[in-house]
């Protein structure tokens, strides 16, 4: 399996070696009218997660940042998983208390119970009837910043403003193809050739990416949106996972200075490094990936102490929350 639960054994790779990540999911939307059967209802649902994967790590910060904490609560899944699913073994009993499971392809099936596709987070559940709802990570987010206004803590910032939207997208779909997914491309890569171009690919993007930020101190805007929150879980888990375990090192991003003080600027942000834990990161994808790192071993390094360090990037400007406030003092997940 893949850090979000998907096989990645062959019939993932194509004939020429490329990684394919199968992006079918299930689109279900939770929304205002209820439209798709599943109204926007606080208490309803739950948000199944792990803090190891970073797609999963993307509705972590967007629920800490909007203050959903009360409207949505959090199962967090350990971090390694099975060939059959993600589980809830750090809960007592390995049993998530509220969903009263201890497999979350326990809601995949309650609801398709020949569900053929890979169980994985981040996930929302429907705790009444206790089946999944939506496992569609992308759009999930985005519907916490826009279905869910109504509970949004006063000073919520503005994670996807309706003016900045196309822009947004943008950067978005190319971030993903190139670094989100590109590091996979890499690390699953099945040939030199499909490596190669995929290392290129990956590397073309952050340089694009290091010269955008060069002038500017966020993505789109002069505030923190739902962009940076999708390259901030990939840079984070760059050093610690991507550049050894998956063979993206041309540099580290310690060696990269703009993306580097980029990601410490996040990482120092309240809602966003408090929701990290490398720990976890690193043995999910040491432990998991057995296909690339047969024995299970888990690197003590790198020292993670410089993610403190002073950035300046203050320096360019921008406010984090705009016109919002920072979430309330961090405490221990979920």
């Amino acid at each position: 399996m893949g850090e979000d639960g998907k096989s990645t054994g062959g019939k993932y790779v194509e004939p020429g070696g490329d990684f394919n990540r199968d992006q079918n999911y299930i689109t279900t939307r939770i929304t205002v009218d209820g439209r798709d059967g599943y109204p926007v209802e606080p208490g309803r649902y739950r948000l199944a997660v792990s803090r190891a994967c970073p797609w999963a790590n993307r509705l972590i910060i967007v629920r800490r940042l909007l203050g959903l904490e009360d409207a949505i609560s959090m199962a967090v899944a350990g971090p390694t998983h099975d060939a059959r699913s993600w589980t809830f073994d750090l809960d007592p009993d390995g049993r998530d208390p509220v969903l009263g499971i201890e497999r979350l392809q326990e809601a995949y099936f309650a609801r398709y119970p020949d569900y053929p596709r890979g169980i994985t987070v981040p996930a929302i559940v429907d705790v009444p009837t206790g089946q999944v709802v939506t496992n569609d990570y992308a759009q999930m987010s985005l519907d916490l910043s826009t279905e869910w206004t109504a509970y949004h803590r006063a000073g919520a910032p503005q994670l996807y403003p309706e003016h900045l939207r196309a822009e947004i997208d943008k950067v978005n779909a190319v971030v993903f193809a190139d670094v989100n997914n590109g590091v996979y491309r890499c690390g699953f890569a099945g040939s030199q050739a499909a490596y190669d171009k995929a290392y290129h690919r990956l590397f073309d993007r952050l340089d694009w990416l290091g010269e955008r930020l060069t002038g500017q101190r966020y993505l789109v805007g002069d505030t923190i949106t739902e962009a940076d929150v999708r390259l901030f879980t990939t840079l984070v888990r760059f050093d610690p996972v991507y550049h050894g375990h998956f063979k993206c090192n041309r540099q580290k991003l310690s060696e990269m200075p703009v993306l580097w003080a980029y990601a410490r600027d996040l990482f120092q942000t309240p809602g966003l490094g408090d929701t990290i834990d490398f720990d976890h990161i690193k043995r999910h994808y040491y432990e998991v990936h057995r296909d690339i790192n047969p024995a299970g071993v888990v690197p003590l390094g790198p020292d993670l102490s410089n993610w403190l360090t002073p950035h300046d990037r203050d320096t360019l400007g921008g406010r984090p929350f705009g016109d919002g406030t920072p979430p309330a003092p961090h405490t221990p997940l979920p």
